[in-house]
């Protein structure tokens, strides 16, 4: 259960730049996720990255979730020191350091890991050789994204192989992260690998996709069991020009004060680079204004953000903005809290426990 707010606006709270998650929005869309998984019949695992709050992570779990999914072992200790306990780290694995942190995060939850390579995989199994029980591993594949992943489905069963006689390790299943616009050409890859790997007696448990710009165009794949998305809960407005989703879906805005407004059609922010992205996604300008459709968010510099107006009404020094990011994710990274609101009403401040856990 999310809190509710309590009788202060959040207007008469905040000091801006700051990073406001309306948690009547992120209901609305952790329902709409469950529900548009459950009729796939795939199980959720979501990605932490998004809002990196143990808070959330819990309400995802609490509608139906099966774990979560982190790409890097410090979101995955955060998430392991509240409690949660199946994780699966979506990144590959590399370097002796690391390698013990991951042994000993795997003794206090159910860990999973993921590789696309024979040496990740001889790093683990060196790892894990000796360990109380073995680690999960899903093979990566890459089905367009050119990120980490296998290339073929041959070297997904090659890879399963070595996997499977590797000692400390198990093998899990396979996953990718599909491109954009590419999630149902993903699963039937996804579908292709998993009977080659079945059809040499391997077991493959889980069938892992993922992605929120092409979840809701998801057609039902049989191999597939889980799905991984992330942005989905906050969305953007890189997620809003796909249209995954609309402006009023999205639960992360920045607010922002007008500090000047030097000349006709020009008004300066107090948000930069240092809370707003820089991310465009092939999109033109740095946000989208809420309640300001003639407006853009032209440039940013580290404090300053240039927003340029068509309309006639322009607004005032000392005015509030909400904007929506073009990706929600990185400013979660951004801010060492983000305040909690429902509608108009101040809920309360939350520490981002995860932040800057970057390795």
């Amino acid at each position: 259960m999310l809190p509710e707010a309590g009788p202060l606006r959040w207007r008469d709270v905040v000091e801006t730049p700051a990073v406001l998650i309306d948690l009547d929005v992120v209901e609305r869309n952790i329902t709409r996720c469950q529900e548009q998984c459950d009729k796939l019949g795939v199980t959720v695992r979501p990605h932490i990255k998004t809002h990196k709050l143990p808070l959330l992570a819990y309400a995802q779990l609490a509608a139906g979730a099966v774990g979560v999914t982190a790409q890097k072992i410090g979101e995955a200790e955060v998430m392991a020191d509240a409690g949660i306990d199946d994780i699966l780290i979506s990144y590959n694995i590399v370097g002796d350091r690391k390698l013990g942190r991951l042994r000993r995060l795997a003794e206090r939850c159910h860990l999973s890991v993921v590789a696309d390579s024979a040496e990740v995989v001889d790093g683990l199994a060196r790892a894990f050789a000796d360990g109380k029980s073995e680690l999960g591993v899903l093979v990566e594949c890459d089905t367009g994204m050119q990120r980490c992943g296998v290339l073929t489905p041959e070297d997904a069963l090659e890879l399963a192989r070595q996997i499977s006689s590797s000692p400390g390790l198990r093998f899990a299943g396979v996953m990718t992260y599909p491109a954009p616009g590419q999630g149902n050409a993903a699963g039937e890859w996804l579908e292709r690998v998993a009977c080659l790997i079945r059809s040499a007696g391997i077991e493959a448990e889980v069938v892992s996709s993922g992605g929120t710009p092409d979840l809701y165009a998801m057609k039902h794949h049989a191999s597939l069991t889980e799905y991984r998305p992330g942005s989905y809960i906050y969305n953007d407005r890189s997620l809003v020009t796909s249209g995954a989703c609309g402006p009023e879906d999205c639960a992360l805005t920045v607010l922002t004060t007008v500090i000047s407004s030097p000349a006709r059609g020009r008004a300066i922010i107090d948000a930069g680079t240092k809370v707003l992205t820089s991310d465009l996604f092939g999109m033109s300008g740095h946000g989208l204004v809420l309640d300001r459709p003639d407006s853009s968010v032209i440039s940013l510099n580290e404090e300053h953000g240039r927003i340029e107006y068509g309309g006639e009404q322009m607004p005032s020094v000392g005015e509030f903005l909400r904007i929506i990011p073009n990706h929600a994710c990185v400013v979660s990274n951004m801010v060492d809290c983000v305040h909690l609101v429902r509608g108009e009403y101040y809920v309360r401040a939350e520490p981002v426990a995860a932040r800057g856990r970057i390795t």
